[in-house]
């Protein structure tokens, strides 16, 4: 992430400029930190358009294994309706679609609760991500202040 390296960037114009005796004051280049901020502000409609675009495939993921669940059901009806001439093979094609429906079903939710794990723990991370830059941010600024 741009945004991050750009922050550790301020951090280490901080830590290695020269300090004012007695104080927690340093002294830094205005312009150096001023430009590094403004490439945060470039940079981050990126990191949001990044955390659109995982929401967005979470979003597709879920639909996707709803289709896929959907056409299995299809499947396994239609199997069982081809299966229906006589008793026995009717006994044993209810018995088989009933298993191939809770498999689907099944397979299904896992795929759901799969994916909504992983675009849950993708958010997560930008959005740790970006509240770290924020309050980055939001310290450097208040070191910039006095």
């Amino acid at each position: 992430m741009n945004v991050l390296r750009l922050i550790d960037e301020i951090e280490d114009i901080i830590d290695s400029a020269s300090s004012i005796p007695l104080s927690h004051k340093v002294l830094v280049d205005k312009h150096e930190i001023l430009e590094i901020l403004k490439e945060i502000r470039v940079q981050l409609p990126d990191e949001i358009k990044q955390a659109k675009w995982i929401k967005d495939e979470r979003q597709k993921i879920l639909i996707d294994a709803q289709k896929e669940a959907d056409t299995m059901l299809e499947e396994a009806n239609k199997h069982i309706c081809s299966l229906v001439q006589k008793d026995e093979i009717t006994k044993i094609a209810t018995e088989k679609a009933e298993e191939i429906i809770a498999l689907a079903k099944n397979d299904a939710k896992e795929m759901r609760l799969g994916a909504r794990q992983y675009a849950d723990e993708l958010l997560e991370r930008v959005e740790s991500s970006l509240i770290d830059v924020v309050e980055t941010v939001r310290k450097n600024r208040n070191e910039l202040r006095g």
